[in-house]
């Protein structure tokens, strides 16, 4: 089994019907006018990852603190609606974590987050993990927001000191990180209990403190990515991934080997939950080569690491030719 540990809130998507004209400066709402309509939708990093996984096919579990008022009640119906065992997940009164996605033309998303007080960030750590559990992966903003941070992180180190393969995406909120250098360096403690770490290279640069905000244009700065991806393998993970929107993936091991795959060409309707899908797909293809361990990662060999990718490339695809966080089913990224 794999579990997914974070947060799962509710997105809502401007809908495409309502969709406003671009403004003059190129934003994507002209100032004054109508407001478009936001559609509710399910989401949050971890949760995409553990719906994703249960499409397919993988035996996944998720654990997270979720509300109790209908949005809570929905988030449920989707986990096990996907097929993802849910009795890890702890409950309260609080409300859903809402975040506002800003779709840009390009079909890229930015959010504005409503967190405060909310049910989410009391997650508590839960006793040892099921015998069964093979791989654990965590992510976003359940690793920033207080007192919940603290024991993900926990979870993160107790798991990973018993064998347990771990799995981390930072998928960097910056508008959510007050204090960035205190971040990057909590970022850096994480590593030797990480076997694979998998980002953007937009994200990659803001955790190096290259300036640059998740979402940018990266351009010239692929090659202070990749010499600082080699840093962060020294530090303990057993392969690095980074992804270059719809221009792929990159995976880097510790014996100084890279391996790039082409992204899939698809329409784009946006990009929401791409990410997640590329974390639940590397562990679903993982899986399937008996790789689940630091070990096995280490074994891996070029052959291996491009069915992987290509596989994780094509799941990506299929979500941003959808609206939201629609990860594929296993019959539709079947090779």
């Amino acid at each position: 089994m794999i579990v997914v540990a974070g947060e799962a809130l509710i997105d809502l998507v401007p809908s495409p019907q309502t969709a406003l004209p671009p403004s003059p400066d190129g934003g994507s709402a002209t100032p004054g006018g109508p407001l478009p309509a936001l559609l509710p939708r399910r989401g949050g990093g971890p949760y995409n990852t553990a719906v994703a996984l249960g499409r397919l096919g993988s035996p996944a579990a998720f654990c997270s603190r979720i509300s109790t008022d209908a949005f809570g009640e929905a988030l449920l119906a989707g986990l096990r609606g996907g097929g993802v065992d849910t009795s890890l997940v702890q409950r309260g009164g609080e409300p859903t974590t809402l975040a506002v996605a800003d779709i840009s033309p390009d079909g890229s998303a930015g959010y504005g987050f409503y967190a405060d007080g909310t049910a989410d960030r009391l997650f508590a750590l839960p006793p040892a993990l099921p015998a069964a559990v093979r791989a654990l992966s965590l992510g976003t903003c359940s690793l920033v927001l207080e007192p919940g941070a603290s024991a993900y992180e926990s979870l993160l180190r107790r798991e990973a000191g018993r064998g347990v393969f771990t799995a981390l995406d930072p998928n960097i909120r910056p508008g959510l990180i007050p204090d960035p250098d205190a971040y990057r360096a909590r970022f850096r403690s994480w590593l030797p209990d990480v076997g694979l770490l998998k980002l953007s290279e937009e994200d990659a640069l803001w955790l190096a403190g290259s300036g640059e905000e998740p979402g940018g244009a990266v351009g010239g700065g692929r090659d202070r990515v990749l010499a600082v991806a080699k840093e962060w393998l020294a530090a303990g993970p057993s392969a690095i991934v980074l992804t270059h929107g719809g221009d792929g993936l990159t995976v880097l091991t510790p014996g100084g080997g890279a391996l790039t795959v082409p992204g899939e060409r698809v329409a784009v309707v946006d990009t929401i939950g791409a990410g997640d899908t590329v974390n639940a797909a590397l562990l679903h293809r993982l899986d399937a080569h008996d790789a689940l361990s630091r070990t096995a990662v280490a074994a891996l060999g070029t052959e291996d690491w491009h069915d992987i990718l290509r596989f994780a490339a094509r799941a990506a695809a299929v979500t941003c030719s959808r609206a939201g966080a629609e990860p594929p089913f296993a019959a539709e990224v079947a090779a």
